[in-house]
């Protein structure tokens, strides 16, 4: 039962006991008992008396408080950002301002509070999925995606989730893209022009949300049919890429063997240009070398027969290593083995003085004009025979 209900416990009044005074309590009494139990608190002495000059000290105690409990509230307001961070401040739940890097200061929570955002810090994340391919065939994906974020209040406010959402559009973009690709196309030199496509898709999908995070790159590590029938589609991998090396190595033998050819093919047109160039200047020459011939033939027949017949016969002798000399008043003709005598007289030349061998070189060659004469003479005698 209440104190102050009928029948109630006066003795049980809060407010002390007044007698049959049902009136308000005093407020004065009041405050001077709070200001008593302050003043104890932090080594006051306490008072019996009400007066003016205590009720002025614990004022001016409960002001430095209150002073010194602001002032700590206050410098909780400061904050600073680095170089890669933003910095997104909220009063009363609403988005005011985005500060960059430096000291700042806000109204201490709960007026306004601030959320720091890093947005030079690349991120990645991993993706591994199996695919179904244009062509019916499946495909375990193994890859990740690069990610930084782009605008710090998009990021923030535009979606409860970014990473997730991040997740989700790169799940859907793997399945467009692998959905209209062949699987030859994506295991082999299709696999950066599959991960473009990707990162094109995923971020327009991203775009669309506002979700102020930019994709950097999507690198697709492994491409492989399932693990059961993994080991044939290797086999035919290996059989593709024997194919390719092959048809590679043959055009590189192509490619050094038409130039090749085609060089030896120059050359011989060349050398059969000057062949049939030379063959026509020397029949020129031997053409306009027989017409004057003709001419003196026809002045001075006997010389010119002559002069003919002991050119050719010179020409055809100076090719021979041997002569023969017509002994006259002889039938038979003396054999000279001229470079038998020569290279026996050169030997010899070797260990005489300077002084003798030009006397030994002329006696040698004094012997050839002695037997011309006397061949010249002997056809000579013949032909008027």
């Amino acid at each position: 039962m209440a104190w102050n209900e009928p029948g109630g416990n006066k003795n049980q009044n809060p407010w002390g006991n007044r007698g049959n005074d049902q009136g308000p309590p005093d407020l004065d009494e009041v405050f001077r008992k709070f200001q008593e139990k302050l003043n104890s608190i932090f080594g006051g002495k306490g008072s019996t008396g009400s007066g003016r000059g205590a009720g002025s000290a614990g004022g001016f105690g409960l002001g430095i408080i209150v002073l010194i409990i602001v002032s700590v509230w206050m410098l909780t307001g400061f904050y600073k950002l680095e170089d890669a961070e933003r910095g997104i401040i909220l009063r009363f739940g609403k988005h005011v301002e985005t500060t960059q890097k430096g000291l700042h200061w806000h109204w201490p929570v709960p007026i306004e509070s601030v959320t720091k955002v890093n947005v030079s810090e690349r991120q990645q994340f991993a993706i591994k999925a199996t695919m179904l391919t244009q062509d019916e065939n499946i495909v375990d994906i193994e890859g990740s995606v690069q990610y930084q974020i782009s605008d710090a209040s998009n990021y923030v406010f535009n979606v409860r989730f970014p990473e997730t959402t991040l997740a989700q559009a790169t799940e859907s973009a793997l399945r467009q893209v692998i959905g209209r690709s062949k699987m030859d196309f994506i295991m082999t030199e299709g696999r950066d022009e599959v991960a473009s496509r990707i990162k094109e898709n995923i971020q327009e999908i991203i775009d669309q949300y506002g979700t102020g995070i930019s994709v950097f790159e999507v690198n697709i590590q492994d491409a492989n049919p399932p693990q059961q029938v993994r080991d044939a589609f290797q086999d035919v991998t290996q059989a593709r890429e024997d194919r390719e090396r092959l048809i590679n190595e043959s055009q590189a033998y192509r490619n050094e063997v038409i130039p090749k050819a085609r060089g030896q093919a120059a050359r011989l047109r060349e050398e059969a240009d000057g062949y049939k160039q030379e063959v026509v200047a020397r029949s020129e020459g031997e053409a306009q070398r027989f017409s004057q011939l003709l001419k003196e033939y026809i002045k001075a027949p006997t010389v010119t027969r002559d002069r003919l017949y002991l050119d050719t016969v010179e020409s055809v002798l100076s090719n021979s290593s041997k002569i023969m000399i017509d002994v006259e008043g002889g039938n038979n003709l003396l054999y000279l083995p001229l470079d038998k005598i020569i290279g026996n007289n050169s030997s010899s030349l070797e260990g005489a003085d300077s002084a003798s061998v030009p006397l030994q070189r002329d006696r040698l060659r004094s012997l050839i004009p002695e037997n011309e004469q006397r061949s010249r003479s002997n056809l000579r005698t013949r032909e008027t025979r």
